[in-house]
C-alpha cells in the first residue's frame, strides 16, 4: 500500500504563490509515477501535472498554463506542486495521486486532498 498526505494549501491573494506538498509512504513507493489533480467546486477532477519515476514530467496546458511546476524530493519522499500567478480560477481542491510504473487518468491511490482558495 501507498498512503499519500498533501499539505501547504490555503487562502491566497490574486497573483500569489503557494508550494503544495505531498508526503509519500509505502511499499514499493519508487515503482510509481506521481502527479496532482484538482477539483474546482461543483465541478469534475482535471489532471494537473505528473511525473515518472525517471523524471519525466507532464503538465495539463488548459488548467496550469505554464504557471506550476511538479518536483520530486527522494531523500524527504516527497512531490511538490508549485503554483504561482494565481487566479481565482485555480481555487480548487488540490490532490497528489500515486499510479504503478506510469502515470494514469485512474491512479491507484489519492491524498485527502489540500484547498487552495484564490480571492481577489
Amino acid at each position: 500500500q501507498v498512503q499519500l498526505v498533501e499539505s501547504g494549501g490555503g487562502l491566497v491573494q490574486v497573483g500569489g504563490s503557494l508550494r503544495l506538498s505531498c508526503a509519500v509512504s509505502g511499499r514499493d513507493v519508487s515503482n510509481y509515477a506521481m502527479g496532482w489533480f484538482r477539483q474546482p467546486p461543483g465541478e469534475e477532477r482535471e489532471f494537473v501535472a505528473s511525473i515518472t519515476w525517471r523524471g519525466g514530467v507532464t503538465y495539463s496546458p488548459h488548467s496550469v498554463k505554464g504557471r506550476f511546476t511538479i518536483s520530486t524530493d527522494n531523500a524527504k519522499q516527497a512531490v511538490y506542486l508549485e503554483l504561482s500567478n494565481l487566479n481565482p480560477e485555480d481555487t480548487a481542491v488540490y490532490y497528489c495521486a500515486a499510479s504503478l510504473w506510469v502515470f494514469r487518468s485512474n491512479p491507484d491511490y489519492w491524498g485527502q486532498g489540500t484547498q487552495v482558495t484564490v480571492s481577489s
